[in-house]
Protein backbone atom coordinates (compact mmCIF):
# COMPACT_ATOMS: atom_id res chain seq x y z
CA UNK A 1 0.00 0.00 0.00
CA UNK A 2 3.16 2.19 0.45
CA UNK A 3 2.25 5.93 0.60
CA UNK A 4 -1.46 5.23 1.14
CA UNK A 5 -0.63 3.03 4.42
CA UNK A 6 1.84 5.26 5.25
CA UNK A 7 -0.54 8.93 5.52
CA UNK A 8 -3.54 6.68 6.81
CA UNK A 9 -0.87 5.36 9.86
CA UNK A 10 0.60 8.85 10.88
CA UNK A 11 -2.96 10.11 10.50
CA UNK A 12 -4.28 7.09 12.77
CA UNK A 13 -1.63 7.99 14.96
CA UNK A 14 -2.08 12.10 15.82
CA UNK A 15 -5.54 11.15 16.12
CA UNK A 16 -5.63 8.29 18.45
CA UNK A 17 -3.01 10.69 20.91
CA UNK A 18 -5.54 13.77 20.09
CA UNK A 19 -8.32 10.99 21.91
CA UNK A 20 -6.17 10.24 24.74
CA UNK A 21 -5.28 13.92 25.32
CA UNK A 22 -9.27 14.77 25.28
CA UNK A 23 -10.49 11.91 27.79
CA UNK A 24 -7.17 12.76 30.20
CA UNK A 25 -8.04 16.37 30.04
CA UNK A 26 -12.13 15.54 31.10
CA UNK A 27 -10.94 13.24 34.11
CA UNK A 28 -9.49 10.26 32.72
CA UNK A 29 -8.94 7.26 30.55
CA UNK A 30 -11.87 5.53 28.81
CA UNK A 31 -12.66 3.40 26.12
CA UNK A 32 -13.61 5.12 23.06
CA UNK A 33 -14.37 3.16 19.88
CA UNK A 34 -13.23 4.37 16.65
CA UNK A 35 -15.57 4.03 13.70
CA UNK A 36 -13.68 4.56 10.42
CA UNK A 37 -15.93 6.37 8.18
CA UNK A 38 -15.27 5.33 4.63
CA UNK A 39 -18.21 6.55 2.38
CA UNK A 40 -16.19 6.95 -1.03
CA UNK A 41 -12.90 5.40 0.24
CA UNK A 42 -11.50 2.26 -1.66
CA UNK A 43 -10.95 -0.96 -0.07
CA UNK A 44 -7.18 -0.30 0.05
CA UNK A 45 -8.50 2.72 2.34
CA UNK A 46 -10.61 0.96 3.97
CA UNK A 47 -8.26 -2.17 5.49
CA UNK A 48 -5.21 0.05 5.77
CA UNK A 49 -7.54 1.95 8.74
CA UNK A 50 -8.58 -1.20 9.80
CA UNK A 51 -4.72 -2.32 9.73
CA UNK A 52 -4.00 0.68 11.93
CA UNK A 53 -6.24 -0.59 14.51
CA UNK A 54 -10.06 1.12 13.14
CA UNK A 55 -12.71 -1.03 15.34
CA UNK A 56 -15.38 -0.56 12.91
CA UNK A 57 -16.19 0.59 9.53
CA UNK A 58 -19.29 3.43 9.03
CA UNK A 59 -20.94 3.38 5.39
CA UNK A 60 -23.63 5.85 4.21
CA UNK A 61 -25.01 4.45 1.29
CA UNK A 62 -26.53 0.34 1.00
CA UNK A 63 -25.44 0.08 -2.91
CA UNK A 64 -21.26 1.41 -2.17
CA UNK A 65 -21.29 -1.05 1.01
CA UNK A 66 -22.54 -3.91 -0.94
CA UNK A 67 -20.01 -3.13 -3.63
CA UNK A 68 -17.20 -2.64 -1.61
CA UNK A 69 -17.77 -5.46 1.26
CA UNK A 70 -16.36 -8.17 -0.94
CA UNK A 71 -13.28 -6.65 -1.57
CA UNK A 72 -12.56 -5.68 1.80
CA UNK A 73 -9.91 -8.01 4.05
CA UNK A 74 -9.78 -7.00 7.31
CA UNK A 75 -12.78 -8.13 9.64
CA UNK A 76 -14.25 -5.88 11.86
CA UNK A 77 -18.00 -4.54 12.21
CA UNK A 78 -19.94 -2.91 9.55
CA UNK A 79 -22.01 -0.17 10.76
CA UNK A 80 -24.38 1.74 8.85
CA UNK A 81 -24.88 5.79 9.80
CA UNK A 82 -26.37 7.33 6.80
CA UNK A 83 -29.89 8.20 6.42
CA UNK A 84 -31.91 4.56 5.76
CA UNK A 85 -35.31 3.99 3.48
CA UNK A 86 -36.96 1.16 4.70
CA UNK A 87 -37.14 -0.25 1.53
CA UNK A 88 -33.42 -0.98 2.00
CA UNK A 89 -33.67 -2.81 5.20
CA UNK A 90 -33.02 -6.32 4.24
CA UNK A 91 -30.05 -5.58 2.35
CA UNK A 92 -29.10 -3.84 5.19
CA UNK A 93 -29.53 -6.34 7.23
CA UNK A 94 -27.62 -8.54 5.18
CA UNK A 95 -24.60 -5.91 5.13
CA UNK A 96 -24.94 -4.33 8.55
CA UNK A 97 -23.57 -5.64 12.01
CA UNK A 98 -25.26 -2.60 13.71
CA UNK A 99 -27.37 0.72 12.30
CA UNK A 100 -26.44 3.84 13.89
CA UNK A 101 -29.10 5.81 12.16
CA UNK A 102 -32.43 4.50 13.23
CA UNK A 103 -35.07 7.05 13.74
CA UNK A 104 -38.70 5.86 13.52
CA UNK A 105 -40.72 3.40 14.27
CA UNK A 106 -41.31 2.17 10.71
CA UNK A 107 -37.97 1.68 9.64
CA UNK A 108 -37.08 -0.08 13.08
CA UNK A 109 -40.19 -2.68 11.98
CA UNK A 110 -38.81 -2.99 8.44
CA UNK A 111 -35.66 -3.89 9.73
CA UNK A 112 -37.22 -6.23 12.65
CA UNK A 113 -39.05 -7.96 9.66
CA UNK A 114 -36.35 -8.68 7.90
CA UNK A 115 -34.22 -9.34 10.60
CA UNK A 116 -36.50 -12.21 11.52
CA UNK A 117 -36.83 -13.55 8.05
CA UNK A 118 -33.08 -13.63 8.14
CA UNK A 119 -32.91 -15.15 11.85
CA UNK A 120 -30.72 -12.91 13.20
CA UNK A 121 -30.90 -10.51 15.39
CA UNK A 122 -29.48 -6.73 14.84
CA UNK A 123 -27.90 -4.20 16.54
CA UNK A 124 -29.20 -0.41 16.19
CA UNK A 125 -28.90 2.48 17.82
CA UNK A 126 -31.62 5.43 18.07
CA UNK A 127 -30.96 8.63 15.95
CA UNK A 128 -31.54 11.73 17.96
CA UNK A 129 -31.29 15.28 16.91
CA UNK A 130 -30.44 17.57 19.45
CA UNK A 131 -29.43 20.23 17.68
CA UNK A 132 -32.93 20.87 16.58
CA UNK A 133 -31.48 21.80 13.22
CA UNK A 134 -34.46 21.90 10.56
CA UNK A 135 -34.03 18.66 8.12
CA UNK A 136 -31.33 16.58 10.06
CA UNK A 137 -32.45 13.12 10.43
CA UNK A 138 -32.91 11.58 14.04
CA UNK A 139 -36.35 11.11 16.55
CA UNK A 140 -36.69 14.76 18.86
CA UNK A 141 -36.64 14.58 22.83
CA UNK A 142 -40.43 15.08 23.13
CA UNK A 143 -40.65 11.79 20.69
CA UNK A 144 -37.62 9.75 22.19
CA UNK A 145 -39.36 7.78 24.34
CA UNK A 146 -42.11 7.07 23.04
CA UNK A 147 -40.38 5.63 20.05
CA UNK A 148 -38.22 3.37 22.17
CA UNK A 149 -41.30 2.26 24.26
CA UNK A 150 -42.57 0.95 20.83
CA UNK A 151 -39.04 -0.58 19.33
CA UNK A 152 -38.04 -2.33 22.66
CA UNK A 153 -41.13 -4.55 21.76
CA UNK A 154 -39.55 -5.49 17.85
CA UNK A 155 -38.25 -9.07 17.71
CA UNK A 156 -35.02 -9.42 16.20
CA UNK A 157 -33.52 -5.79 17.08
CA UNK A 158 -31.38 -5.20 20.41
CA UNK A 159 -30.89 -1.31 21.15
CA UNK A 160 -27.52 -0.65 22.41
CA UNK A 161 -27.23 3.23 22.67
CA UNK A 162 -28.14 6.72 21.00
CA UNK A 163 -26.19 8.94 18.04
CA UNK A 164 -26.56 12.30 17.46
CA UNK A 165 -24.77 14.63 14.94
CA UNK A 166 -23.33 17.63 16.09
CA UNK A 167 -24.28 21.16 15.20
CA UNK A 168 -22.65 22.48 11.96
CA UNK A 169 -21.01 25.17 14.38
CA UNK A 170 -17.60 26.63 14.76
CA UNK A 171 -19.21 27.63 18.59
CA UNK A 172 -17.67 25.24 20.62
CA UNK A 173 -20.63 25.79 23.74
CA UNK A 174 -23.55 24.77 20.74
CA UNK A 175 -21.92 21.90 19.93
CA UNK A 176 -21.48 20.84 23.34
CA UNK A 177 -24.83 21.73 24.26
CA UNK A 178 -26.01 19.18 21.97
CA UNK A 179 -23.93 16.72 23.03
CA UNK A 180 -24.56 17.23 26.67
CA UNK A 181 -27.94 16.51 25.90
CA UNK A 182 -27.43 13.26 24.58
CA UNK A 183 -25.36 12.30 27.28
CA UNK A 184 -28.41 12.97 29.80
CA UNK A 185 -30.99 11.57 27.59
CA UNK A 186 -29.09 8.30 27.76
CA UNK A 187 -28.70 8.35 31.29
CA UNK A 188 -32.60 8.71 31.69
CA UNK A 189 -33.42 5.89 29.52
CA UNK A 190 -30.76 3.85 31.16
CA UNK A 191 -32.85 4.02 34.47
CA UNK A 192 -36.00 3.42 33.15
CA UNK A 193 -34.38 -0.06 33.12
CA UNK A 194 -36.42 -0.91 29.90
CA UNK A 195 -36.55 -4.67 28.72
CA UNK A 196 -34.16 -4.86 25.38
CA UNK A 197 -32.58 -1.48 25.94
CA UNK A 198 -29.34 -1.22 26.56
CA UNK A 199 -27.30 2.56 26.86
CA UNK A 200 -23.88 0.90 26.14
CA UNK A 201 -22.53 3.50 23.08
CA UNK A 202 -22.61 7.12 22.80
CA UNK A 203 -21.82 7.86 19.34
CA UNK A 204 -21.10 11.38 18.76
CA UNK A 205 -17.90 13.35 17.61
CA UNK A 206 -17.05 13.24 14.03
CA UNK A 207 -13.38 14.44 12.38
CA UNK A 208 -14.32 18.55 13.43
CA UNK A 209 -15.44 18.15 16.87
CA UNK A 210 -14.63 14.41 18.26
CA UNK A 211 -12.73 16.06 21.14
CA UNK A 212 -15.72 18.07 22.53
CA UNK A 213 -17.85 15.03 21.96
CA UNK A 214 -15.32 13.27 24.14
CA UNK A 215 -15.33 15.91 27.15
CA UNK A 216 -19.52 15.28 26.96
CA UNK A 217 -19.03 11.37 27.44
CA UNK A 218 -19.08 10.06 23.75
CA UNK A 219 -17.77 6.37 23.89
CA UNK A 220 -18.17 6.31 19.77
CA UNK A 221 -16.69 8.26 17.23
CA UNK A 222 -17.08 8.66 13.56
CA UNK A 223 -14.27 10.00 11.88
CA UNK A 224 -13.60 10.21 8.25
CA UNK A 225 -11.32 12.98 7.79
CA UNK A 226 -9.14 12.74 10.42
CA UNK A 227 -8.01 9.29 9.38
CA UNK A 228 -8.01 9.15 5.67
CA UNK A 229 -7.39 13.16 4.73
CA UNK A 230 -9.13 15.19 2.94
CA UNK A 231 -10.61 13.59 -0.22
CA UNK A 232 -8.36 16.11 -2.53
CA UNK A 233 -5.50 15.81 -1.26
CA UNK A 234 -5.66 11.42 0.03
CA UNK A 235 -3.31 9.79 -2.16
CA UNK A 236 -4.21 7.34 -4.38
CA UNK A 237 -1.32 5.06 -3.88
Amino acid sequence: MGRLMDTIASNWATTQQRILDAAHHCGGERSIEVVAVTKTRSPREMDAAIACGAGAVGENRVQEADAKKPQVQGKVPWHFIGHLQSNKAARAVALFDLVQSVDSVPLARALSRSAGNAGSVLEILVQVNTSATAGQSGVDADGLMPMLEEVATLDGLRIRGLMTIGAHSADERQVRTGFAALRTTSELVGATGLPNVDMRYLSMGMSGDFEWAIAEGANMLRLGTSIFSPRQSAPSE
